[in-house]
């Protein structure tokens, strides 16, 4: 990584100033210097909520330790119950749906 020697000087009034350190707290920035670098190289930052990314990932755990318990029954027992098979489609297919619903939603951000 280069080396930063080069330094800018910016002037702000109080106001400015108060603005500056309110948007950064709404993005979680506590350093001044990478705020102000992304803001003069892209224009903007963006504060992503993975909440729903988060909640997407443990339902796909839940799932997964799903078929891995079904696998075990059909290995250890030789039976597969047809239900247990239809619950565990019906929840990756709403996985799937509300993967694609907040794909849209990042979507929109770009």
């Amino acid at each position: 990584m280069a080396k930063r020697v080069n330094r800018i000087t910016v002037r702000l009034t109080d106001e400015e100033l108060r603005r500056m350190r309110f948007k950064m707290d709404e993005l979680d920035i506590s350093n001044m210097s990478l705020y102000t670098r992304k803001m003069l190289m892209d224009g903007y930052c963006v504060k992503m909520d993975t909440k729903d990314i988060s909640e997407m990932v443990y339902l796909l755990r839940m799932c997964s330790n799903n078929l891995n318990q079904y696998a075990k029954k059909a290995n250890g027992m030789g039976v597969v119950y047809k239900q247990d098979i239809k619950d565990l489609q019906q929840r990756l297919d709403d996985i799937w749906d509300n993967s694609k619903k907040l794909l849209k939603k990042y979507e929109a951000i770009s």
